[in-house]
């Protein structure tokens, strides 16, 4: 029996998950990293280099554009649309090179609107890379800036306003598994949120770099050409203009050092969000949050009653797919060989694949928090369950007893030691050992007074101000 090719139907059928299944998370993506947004803003470097010589007059011989010649060439930009694409497939596949292609669209279009005599103005003085690091650059800014950032923000949005309101819901803690000195639900997604937002921070103010230098960036064509003119400063001035960092000594490659500086701190920004999944799902699984049923959504094929955590799961892998993206992007792009080998050609193609999967990722993420509710009778009975934790807090006034001279109240460890570890310490024995240790009646007063619940210090107010810090801040 012989199977339908899959390829061969129409539309085609897409080999990866974010082409397909997830195309609607990624698909804001394609207008930056796409390999026809990068042909587009290849056309945009190579236009705007154009117009930077022949306006700063570098370049002897070359007469003013105008305006009608300008909005033109700006308009292969601006209305890079299909048809585009596909001129610029049928010239590649007879020049074997992408930006030749591009070169020849522009001057086609040179040709078309009667200034052809400017067309050996086009890709003037410019290796291929000159054109790629540009367009790369401005790709992965518009990326990280209009897609990627505002859904860490989102989720850091969700994360606030959870610790916000439940910065007062006291819980049992578990430091190795174990019960521990209580907290509030609050103050621990506030965490979490607060390492997210110092790396949020981080990559809002990324440097994306850019150069525009020659073969193997010395200016060397540039300067037997036109000897007189100020190349460097031409150069720096393009590239600050097109919104970018100025990268002034580089090989014939701009060094990527800057790709591996942002890709590391999204990966980490992604590991802190793997870090989220894997907590909220344990809570989910401890009973501490319920997830809100979907009206019509199956959680479990066989098991009716069930809600699986599948956004926190599908988050884990998809950070993780993400990361090693990012990991190898960024130990990858580092390194050329001596002046220039392609490996970055390759590898930087992938940049949206990486940063498709963390959009995904953050996406469900923010839709699973969404869908929580706190069980506080839960959170309840756990702290009611384990009044030993008070161990602490005992032992501590009775330091402190000692210290203002208090007889009676040395080695208090070893004493909480004694009467909490590898057994079961209910209200009942602790305000008892309480009583017959004969602290200050203030100070046993206090003890008498504290439950698990009431023991989480500030918690609630350090939750609150964390999201207060980040309600005060810009996110734009």
């Amino acid at each position: 029996m012989t199977r339908v090719s899959l390829a061969q139907l129409t539309p085609a059928i897409a080999l990866g998950p974010l082409d397909g299944r997830y195309r609607a998370d990624a698909a804001p993506l394609v207008d930056y990293l796409s390999e026809a947004a990068l042909n587009r803003d290849r056309i945009h470097v190579e236009v705007e280099w154009f117009i930077h010589l022949a306006d700063s007059h570098a370049v002897p011989g070359v007469r003013d554009l105008t305006d009608g010649e300008r909005a033109s060439l700006r308009g292969l930009v601006d209305g890079f649309d299909a048809d585009t694409v596909a001129r610029l497939k049928e010239i590649e596949a007879v020049t074997v090179h992408d930006v030749k292609a591009v070169e020849y669209v522009i001057k086609d279009r040179l040709r078309e609107i009667g200034a052809g005599d400017l067309s050996e103005l086009v890709h003037f003085c410019c290796t291929s890379e000159d054109i790629n690091n540009l367009a790369y650059a401005l790709g992965i800014k518009g990326a990280v800036q209009e897609v990627w950032l505002p859904r860490a923000a989102a989720l850091i949005d969700a994360l606030e306003a959870m610790a916000a309101d439940l910065a007062d819901a006291p819980m049992l803690a578990r430091t190795h598994g174990q019960p521990a000195t209580p907290t509030t639900m609050g103050k621990e997604l506030a965490v979490l949120a607060h390492r997210l937002r110092r790396q949020y921070g981080r990559i809002a103010h990324a440097e994306f770099l850019g150069k525009i230098n020659g073969a193997t960036g010395t200016y060397a064509a540039h300067r037997v050409a036109v000897p007189g003119a100020d190349w460097p400063e031409l150069a720096r001035t393009f590239v600050e203009g097109l919104g970018l960092s100025f990268n002034p000594l580089t090989t014939q490659i701009e060094s990527h050092d800057w790709q591996a500086e942002v890709y590391a701190d999204i990966a980490r920004f992604n590991r802190i969000a793997h870090n989220l999944a894997t907590d909220v799902w344990t809570y989910i699984s401890l009973g501490y949050f319920t997830q809100i049923p979907v009206a019509g959504a199956t959680g479990s094929s066989t098991m009716p009653h069930k809600i699986n955590p599948i956004r926190f799961e599908n988050a884990e892998a998809n950070l993780e797919l993400s990361d090693s993206l990012l990991d190898g992007l960024a130990a990858t792009l580092t390194t050329s060989r001596l002046q220039r080998d392609l490996t970055d050609s390759t590898t930087q193609r992938n940049i949206g694949v990486a940063l498709g999967h963390s959009v995904l990722a953050l996406n469900n993420l923010v839709k699973g928090l969404e869908r929580l509710s706190l069980n506080r009778a839960a959170l309840a009975a756990d702290l009611d369950a384990n009044w030993e934790v008070l161990a602490e807090a005992i032992q501590s006034v009775m330091r402190a007893a000692y210290l203002r001279g208090v007889e009676g109240m040395d080695n208090p460890y070893e004493k909480l030691k004694e009467l909490t570890r590898g057994h079961r310490v209910g209200q009942a024995e602790l305000q008892e050992f309480v009583r017959g240790l004969g602290l200050p009646a203030e100070d046993a007063e206090r003890l008498a007074q504290l439950t698990p619940a009431a023991y989480s210090g500030a918690a609630e107010a350090l939750a609150r101000a964390e999201a207060q810090a980040w309600g005060a801040a810009s996110h734009t």
